[in-house]
């Protein structure tokens, strides 16, 4: 069982920045690809970001590439989102995830554990 603690949300203007941080206890944290997600008041939950169990490949929901960078340090079981140039449709909870089953990395389905959710607000 992999436990997720997210810790970094908080509200910024937009063209702002902040950066989130996933940590991760319980399991073999380098095992697991990982994904960023986010949920806004009345929207569905959406894939942010992904990386892969090395950190060597990343992926991105068009609407945030170029202005969000995933990244992990394995030595210290964590995953970090970068994230610049904030807009105010970036508002949203955002929770991490680990990846336990194949697929299209953006599919929540494939990712069996959770966190409990950052709250980000970006002011316009």
């Amino acid at each position: 069982q992999v436990q997720l603690v997210e810790s970094g949300g908080g509200l910024v203007q937009a063209g702002g920045s902040l950066s989130l941080c996933c940590a991760a206890s319980g399991g073999t944290f380098s095992t697991y690809a990982m994904g960023w997600f986010r949920q806004a008041p009345g929207k569905e939950r959406e894939f942010v970001a992904g990386v892969s169990r090395s950190g060597g490949s990343t992926f991105y929901a068009d609407s945030v590439k170029g202005r969000f960078t995933i990244s992990r340090d394995n030595a210290k079981n964590t995953v970090y989102l970068q994230m610049n140039s904030l807009k105010p449709e970036d508002t949203a909870v955002y929770y991490c995830a680990a990846r336990t089953t194949a697929g299209y990395i953006s599919d929540y389905s494939t990712y069996a554990y959770w966190g409990q959710g950052t709250q980000v607000t970006v002011s316009s």
